[in-house]
Formats: C-alpha cells, sequence, structure tokens
C-alpha cells in the first residue's frame, strides 16, 4: 500500500502535492479494509509466473494494466518484473498463461514532441515509451500507478466492470497529449483492420480487428473484435490521427490497419486528466453504453475505493485467523488470482458476439469467456463452488451457449473463438462437479447433449479413442496424455449419465473410463505410448518431454503416469500394490532429471521428476493418503508451499494459468485438496495456518490447527465437529452444511493415524 515516502520523486514536481489526496485517502480507507492490504498483486510478474500487476475488478471485462513488451514468452501478459521502461496502458491482458494474445487499446500520456511509435525497451529516448522507477510503481486490488520518469507525469488506474479510468497528473506544459495506439497488441495478433472516430473534442470511439490466438475460419477472418469509447473530463485542443506511421490532415473518422491517434492538451502544473474507456465486444455504441451505465462522473477515488471494496468483499470470504503477515500475504494473493478469470464477455445490455459471429443476448446470466480449462478444471473450478457459488451458474450457462453456437463446449475460449489450446474436453468436469454438488440453474438435458457431443466428436485423437479405448501413438500425438484425460472425462460423463438414468451411455463411458489400463506397461511400471497394433512403442525413456512428437503434452511418464484421478486403486493395483505404488512415488520426489534439449519450458518447480509449474503434477503429492502414509502428503505439502510460492515477483513456480495454480494453494493452505476434482471429495493435508473460517452464506466452516508450529507439523489426528474422523478425505457437502474441521499436531509421525 501507499507509504508518503513512494512519492518523493525527484523530478522537480513537488512530491507532497502529487500524493496529498491520495496518500490521505489510503490512510482513511486502509482504517476499513482487512484483506485487500494483503495481496501484492506483483507476485508472478517476475519469473514464469505470466501475471500481471494492473487494475481489474473479480472477473472483470477490462484488464488496465501496462504493458513492458509484447513478444516473447515471458511478457504473455505484457509485463516482466524485470523490466524498467513502459509502452503504456491497454486494456485487456492474460493472467498467467502459457500462450500471449490481447493487450488492446493501448493508451499511453507524453509531453514534449509527438512519437508514434514506442521505441526500444533498453533505451526509451526515440520512441513513446517512459522509464520508471521501481520504487514509484504500486499496485492493489483495482488499482495502479507508477511515476513516468522521461514526461513526470504521474499515472493512476482503476476500473469498473467494463470502463477503465485513467488519472494522468501532468506537469506544466503546452506540448501535453495522450496517444491511443490500435496497432499495439500481443506480437502474434495479426492486425486487420482499426478504426478512430472524433465524436468531438472530448469524445473518441473506435474498433480492432485481428486474427490472434484462437482458430480461425479463413486466413483474413477477423477471430477478434473489440471496440471502445473514451470520454476526456477536459476538452483536446487539437488531434493527429496517424494512419501506418503517416500523420493525416482534417480527417475526424479513420479506418486502417495500423492507426494511431494523439490528443493535445495545454496542462497547468499538476493538471489531472481523466478519461474514460469503456470497451465491448459487440460495437463502439456498446462500449459508449457500458461507460455511461458504469461510471457516472469524473470522481476517480470513488471508483477506486468501489474496486478496493469489492476485491475485499471477495477476499474476506475466507478469514485467516493467524499472525503469519508473509503467508497471508501469499494467501491472499492466490485467491486474488483466482477470481481474475474467466472474464466477463457480454455487456451491461447482456449482448454479446457468440462463436457464430453473431450478436446474442444472455437473458438471465452474465456471459464469460477465458476459460483455461486444462488448467482450471483441476481445483480453481471446484474452489468456485466453495468461494464464488453465485457464479457457477453463469460459467455453465456461458459453456452452454459455446456449444449452441459451435457445436461443442469449450476448451480454451477466447474472447469469442475457441483456442483449441491442449487437451481433453474438460468442461465436462466442471460441470459434472456442480451438478453433483447442487448447481442446475440451467438446462440439464441441453448439458448432458453438449457433453456428449464433445465425447462423441471424430477429431483430436477421439475418433481412435472410440475404436481401440486408447489414442495410439502412431496414429496421434500427445497420445498417453489424450487417452489418461480423456479417461478421467469419460468418467464423469458415466457418473452424470448414471444419475440421468441413462443406462446404456453409463456403461459405455465406463469402460471408456478404464482407457487408461490399456497404456499402462507393467514391465516398466510406466503409461506408454501403445501401437495401434497393440505393441508398446520401443526405445521408451520415462524423462522424455517435448513440445514436438511425443506421448506427453508439457509432460513426461513420470509426471503423467499418476493421472487417474478418478480410481487411484486401479491405478494401485496396476503398479502392483500399495507397496510398489509407494515405492514408486517415493521415487518421483528424488529421481534426478534427465532432461532432453528441447524439454518444455512449463516443467517447472521440480521435485526430482514431481513438476509444480505445471498442472499434471498438482494432485500427487495427496496420493499417499491412498496408500495409508498421509504424514508424506503432509511433508510435500509444506514443501511445495514453502519452496514454490513466496512473496516476490517470482513467488510462483510456473505459469500461473488463470488461478489453477493459486487454486492449488488456497486449497493447500486450508488443509484439503480435491484430488478428484468431480467426486465431491477433498483429501487431507495440513493446513498452513492455526485458523480459517471459510463462509457460506449464513454458515461458516471453520479449519483449526492451534498446535501448528515448524515444529508440530504432522497430523496426530483429525476431527470433524469434535468427532475423530478415520478417513483420508471430508465431502463437500460436510462444508456446505458448516462445519469445524480440527487438525491435532504434533512433532512426529503418528503412524496409527494412517486414514
Amino acid at each position: 500500500m501507499y507509504k508518503q515516502e513512494f512519492f518523493k520523486f525527484r523530478y522537480g514536481i513537488k512530491a507532497a502535492f502529487l500524493c496529498l489526496s491520495v496518500f490521505a485517502f489510503h490512510v482513511q480507507f486502509l482504517k476499513a479494509q482487512e484483506f485487500t492490504k494483503y495481496v501484492n498483486p506483483f507476485i508472478g510478474t517476475g519469473g514464469h509466473g505470466h501475471t500481471f500487476p494492473g487494475a481489474t475488478r473479480p472477473f472483470g471485462m477490462v484488464q488496465l494494466s501496462p504493458d513492458t513488451f509484447n513478444e516473447g514468452w515471458d511478457w504473455v501478459s505484457g509485463y516482466h518484473a524485470s523490466d524498467r521502461s513502459i509502452m503504456g496502458f491497454s486494456h485487456t491482458h492474460l493472467s498467467g498463461t502459457g500462450r500471449g494474445d490481447l493487450l488492446d487499446i493501448m493508451v499511453m500520456p507524453g509531453t514534449g514532441p509527438i512519437q508514434l511509435f514506442p521505441g526500444d525497451k533498453q533505451k526509451t529516448k526515440g520512441g513513446y515509451r517512459s522509464g520508471f522507477d521501481k520504487k514509484t510503481e504500486k499496485a492493489s486490488p483495482g488499482y495502479y500507478a507508477v511515476f513516468l520518469e522521461d514526461y513526470k507525469i504521474l499515472a493512476e488506474l482503476t476500473t469498473s466492470k467494463r470502463v477503465g479510468f485513467h488519472r494522468y497528473t501532468f506537469p506544466k506544459s503546452d506540448q501535453s497529449h495522450v496517444l491511443f495506439d490500435l496497432f499495439h497488441g500481443f506480437k502474434n495478433d495479426s492486425v486487420l483492420l482499426t478504426g478512430i472516430q472524433l465524436k468531438n473534442n472530448s469524445l473518441i470511439t473506435g474498433f480492432r480487428k485481428s486474427k490472434g490466438w484462437a482458430e480461425g475460419k479463413e486466413k483474413d477472418f477477423a477471430n477478434e473484435h473489440i471496440f471502445f469509447a473514451a470520454r476526456f473530463s477536459k476538452p483536446f485542443n487539437s488531434s493527429v490521427i496517424a494512419k501506418n506511421g503517416l500523420r493525416m490532415a482534417g480527417n475526424d473518422a479513420v479506418t486502417g490497419k495500423d492507426l494511431k491517434v494523439v490528443l493535445n492538451f495545454n496542462t497547468k502544473a499538476q493538471e489531472a486528466i481523466l478519461i474514460k474507456v469503456g470497451i465491448s465486444y459487440v460495437s463502439e455504441q456498446a462500449a459508449l453504453a457500458n461507460l455511461d451505465a458504469e461510471i457516472h462522473d469524473w470522481d476517480f477515488d470513488r471508483v477506486k475505493r468501489e474496486a478496493e471494496k469489492e476485491w475485499d468483499d471477495a477476499l474476506k470470504v475466507i478469514e485467516v485467523k493467524d499472525q503469519g503477515e508473509s503467508n497471508k500475504t501469499v494467501f491472499y494473493t492466490a485467491l486474488y488470482h483466482t477470481m481474475i478469470a474467466p472474464y466477463l464477455y457480454s455487456d451491461a445490455d447482456g449482448k454479446y458476439r457468440g462463436f457464430d459471429d453473431k450478436i446474442h443476448t444472455a437473458k438471465d446470466f452474465d456471459q464469460y469467456t477465458v476459460f483455461s480449462l486444462w488448467d482450471t478444471f483441476r481445483a480453481a473450478h471446484p474452489l468456485f463452488t466453495i468461494t464464488r457459488p453465485e457464479k457457477v451458474n453463469h460459467f455453465i450457462k456461458s459453456m452452454l451457449s459455446q456449444y449452441q453456437e459451435s457445436g461443442l463446449l469449450p476448451v480454451w475460449p477466447l474472447v469469442g473463438s475457441e483456442t483449441n489450446c491442449m487437451i481433453g474436453y474438460h468442461a465436462i468436469p466442471v460441470i459434472t462437479d456442480a451438478y453433483f454438488k447442487g448447481f442446475r440453474s440451467y438446462d440439464v438435458n441441453l448439458a448432458y447433449k453438449a457433453i456428449k457431443a464433445s465425447a462423441m466428436q471424430d477429431q483430436f485423437g477421439i475418433q481412435y479413442l472410440k475404436k481401440f479405448n486408447y489414442v495410439p501413438t502412431d496414429l496421434e500425438n500427445k497420445s498417453v496424455s489424450k487417452t489418461l484425460e480423456y479417461a478421467y472425462d469419460d468418467w464423469c460423463i458415466a457418473q452424470l449419465a448414471k444419475a440421468l438414468g441413462k443406462t446404456s451411455d453409463y456403461a459405455y463411458f465406463s469402460k471408456r473410463a478404464k482407457a487408461y489400463a490399456n497404456v499402462f506397461d507393467p514391465k516398466t511400471g510406466f503409461m506408454r505410448g501403445k501401437k495401434a497394433d497393440g505393441t508398446f512403442n520401443p526405445g521408451f525413456d520415462p524423462s522424455f518431454a517435448s513440445y514436438g512428437y511425443s506421448d506427453f503434452i508439457e509432460g513426461n511418464s513420470w509426471q503423467y503416469s499418476w493421472f487417474v484421478p478418478h480410481d487411484v486403486q486401479g491405478l494401485i493395483h496396476l503398479m502392483g500394490g500399495k507397496d510398489k505404488f509407494t515405492q514408486k512415488l517415493d521415487e518421483l520426489f528424488v529421481q534426478k532429471s534427465n532432461s532432453n534439449h528441447d524439454k518444455p519450458i512449463d516443467i517447472t518447480g521440480l521435485i526430482g521428476e514431481y513438476a509444480h509449474g505445471n498442472e499434471p503434477s498438482h494432485h500427487v503429492a495427496y496420493l499417499y493418503n491412498e496408500v495409508g502414509q498421509p504424514w508424506k502428503t503432509q511433508e510435500k505439502v509444506q514443501e511445495i508451499c514453502n519452496r514454490f510460492y513466496t512473496n516476490q515477483p517470482d513467488g510462483l513456480s510456473g505459469n500461473e494459468d488463470c488461478g489453477q495454480m493459486s487454486a492449488w494453494y488456497v486449497f493447500s493452505a486450508m488443509g484439503f485438496y480435491p484430488v478428484n476434482p468431480a467426486d465431491g471429495k477433498y483429501s487431507l493435508g495440513v493446513p498452513l495456518f492455526k485458523a480459517l473460517n471459510v463462509k457460506l452464506g449464513n454458515k461458516t466452516f471453520k479449519i483449526k490447527a492451534p498446535a501448528l508450529s515448524p515444529v508440530n507439523r504432522y497430523v496426530q489426528a483429525v476431527r470433524l465437529n469434535g468427532k475423530l474422523i478415520d478417513r483420508s478425505w471430508i465431502n463437500h457437502q460436510e462444508i456446505k452444511d458448516g462445519a469445524e474441521l480440527e487438525f491435532v499436531m504434533g512433532p512426529g509421525i503418528n503412524a496409527k493415524s494412517s486414514r
């Protein structure tokens, strides 16, 4: 949070004037807030976390954040903590993904001669970039600020759900200006057409159409449409529109591939110019309607307070009652990161652009996009059923609308188009989990029809799965990963079919759920590629991983051989029983990684061959519970939490992945985790705090571990509502009903507590 000394700028601007109102507001607000003060949005902006530090609302359409660079793997969010110059502030960003896109509608204030290109990020002179001192950069939920050294401008950002609100405090200058760069975006995003209209001297509108990460129909098909409307608190004196780098005269409405507009002002010392930028994926008129519907005045501080209040209300669903300040920051930042994605996609009037490129209206729900399902089905969506139950039906209705518009459930949808990134049909466990937890405010028959359509299609190796009951390695890339993930999703379908009385479907998908056994090699003890003729692929190396042709996606056999979350006991049997299973699990965490030269960079956060930086490993530490050795789960979970989650920019061990990396931590810090994300059970671990309260409407689920300490790190017994339990899990209904879960802690392993 802000401290006055951070605003003692050394640039000829009086620090006291710049910070007085902001600082006074923060001192007053801190008295009321409880939880946002523990959030550090810079966690994950370094290393390979790929998060952004800017302002957004929970699940908001706008992510208003600085862009320091727009190409390369560690800049997919547009920002990296290692940079010291800023290109500008754009309105859409991806949170923690492994691939880049968006960075739409970039705004950059400046003074002096107009520059139309950003320039080199290492040399701010000669472009519209500005250097900045990290000491002046501040971020908190719903707010971001930085001092732009080259222009002596204090930039502050906040948002409503669909509107970015900018406040730029300028020095005295007759060459002050604000640039809108519509060509700017992530480098992989191919701009097809942009447009700008100067409506009057305080309102501009425009659009950007591009072909990005998402799959398009043809080469020149725009699968990303975004529209904006920007109002200014002060009329601009003049304007310059540049097309393809050339300034144009006498034009108020221009279209072209590369458009920029510069609005010019005369400013007094410490004069603030405010800009409200509404966005929409429907039209410019809709963007303007969103703007006017959500922010009626020019009170930046009020909108900022409302953003902070909304975040505080969202975060206080879990109350940590412990004195560990550092762990609180890691915990609440993780909880914060779980509520950035999915993104709101429908306008204030409910309209949105569908997967058929037509305009639809979400009549009884909000439409959402950016479902990173290969990641988030594992823990983030199960967490939403506890922390954000009011969103669950909206998310499912959004998925079903995609089915109605495109014929399939989402895989990895991005602003109106499908990327088909990663594998599986993991909308299915999300829907199944919600159904069995009582979330059914959607057409269940339509949902089942959509589920079957995705599971019975003839692409992505599913055509081979239907024929062989596994995906053959000589017919399909990433065959073993696909077999394992399809098997899990098919188990989910079988459970739903059984509940709906669809007997034949239950039998069929139950058989497909056993497909994992068909790619298990009893001689090596690993999952392994099998050819269509039934023989295993020769030359097997369980440590081999590759982005190219291989049996596994973003992992190897060491990491993927454990992915049978729906039938762990069946996997134990395949591996030769509990002793051999346990021995192999022990080996996983001490195995020396024999990395090949093209090993995927996603495989990070290693403990032996366990890779916490990528999702296939996320349930593995909890598997010791299944063989009666819960103390090993406790040891591993604590090690992972302490090693791979810190209060630093590089405090995540891998891509944050739209909330999944953080959801793992939130669950584990509470003392349990959904090994099978759709069976309503949570495998017990060990909490990181002595006491937490989870608020569930008018009920509270209390978690206690009063004797927890660095010495007392092992669970001796577990009590639910005061009664000892002899199982290694709790179920969702027990949480939902409100209960007290107590972990009795001690200094040593208690073999008798093997649940």
